[in-house]
């Protein structure tokens, strides 16, 4: 079972520039939240409480203002520092203390998840035990993402990265589970031809030993790569629509840790005094009214 999540909060985010020139990505509000916050709250719903954040160097201080090692949502955060960017892979020789021999899920820092069926589907595969599971998403333009072919029983027979021409259109999205074999796989890669390790290849490893498989986000659900400016603002158009219409929150960290009893009431009155007067204070209070 996977017990410990990996967020890669790093690169330069040069898609969003100037935007991110001074601040990290993962910092911009999305809607009422920093992005951080939805990829966190993704693996939160498969019941992973022991997490490490990958991010710049020199930017550490910065999340820890808004998310510290001791915090009051009953999770263990860790922080490593990205000397420079050197390719997605790379998270797991970072991280290979925090791994240890446990199995690990990676998500990426701008990557925006939301479904109904989401937290059933990532509770039914966080059980993995051996080998990876990718999770896809049917896309109109596949030329712009890693592209997977799959057969009936969900098993990737070819997996290409920005294809040309493809007859498939299901995207792999930014979140991956991976057995521990991952450290010692991802230590055979070799650079590509941009100067950094691929997550397409370490699949591939995983595809030859046919220990590779995907899962569905479902039809109703949500995958955006927040990383650029159309999608960053088309999920916060998406976010922002969802919490005025129900009056409920997208990925509000401490209701999740509240409904996992990770916490209790008198933390939520102290990420209220956290946070201080603002509206998401008011939601959490009304969680505990």
């Amino acid at each position: 079972m996977i017990k410990k999540g990996i967020i890669l909060a790093g690169g330069m985010g040069t898609r969003m520039s100037p935007l991110t020139i001074a601040v990290n990505k993962q910092l911009l509000p999305l809607y009422d939240k920093p992005l951080i916050y939805y990829p966190l709250s993704v693996l939160m719903l498969a019941g992973i409480k022991k997490f490490l954040i990958i991010v710049n160097k020199g930017q550490l201080n910065q999340f820890r203002k808004i998310l510290p090692e001791k915090n009051n949502l009953g999770l263990s955060i860790e922080y490593k520092e990205q000397q420079k960017p050197g390719g997605l892979p790379q998270a797991f020789t970072i991280g290979e203390k925090f791994i240890g021999k446990d199995s690990v899920s990676l998500i990426l820092g701008d990557n925006f998840f939301y479904g109904q069926s989401l937290t059933k589907i990532l509770k039914k595969n966080v059980h993995l035990s051996s080998g990876a599971k990718i999770f896809v998403h049917p896309v109109k333009n596949p030329n712009l993402y890693g592209v997977a072919t799959l057969n009936q029983k969900k098993k990737v027979i070819k997996l290409v990265e920005k294809p040309k021409k493809t007859r498939s259109n299901y995207a792999v999205t930014g979140l991956y589970f991976f057995d521990n074999k991952v450290v010692e796989l991802t230590k055979k890669l070799k650079p590509s031809k941009r100067g950094e390790l691929e997550i397409i290849d370490l699949l591939n490893l995983y595809k030859r030993k046919n220990r590779l498989k995907a899962e569905f986000i479902g039809r109703g659900g949500s995958w955006l790569d927040a990383g650029n400016i159309s999608d960053f603002y088309n999920a916060s158009n998406f976010i922002s629509a969802i919490e005025n219409r129900q009056g409920l929150k997208v990925a509000c960290l401490e209701e999740i840790a509240l409904n996992n009893n990770w916490i209790n009431k008198n933390q939520i009155n102290q990420a209220i005094n956290f946070y201080g007067k603002c509206d998401y204070s008011k939601y959490l209070k009304s969680l505990i009214a």
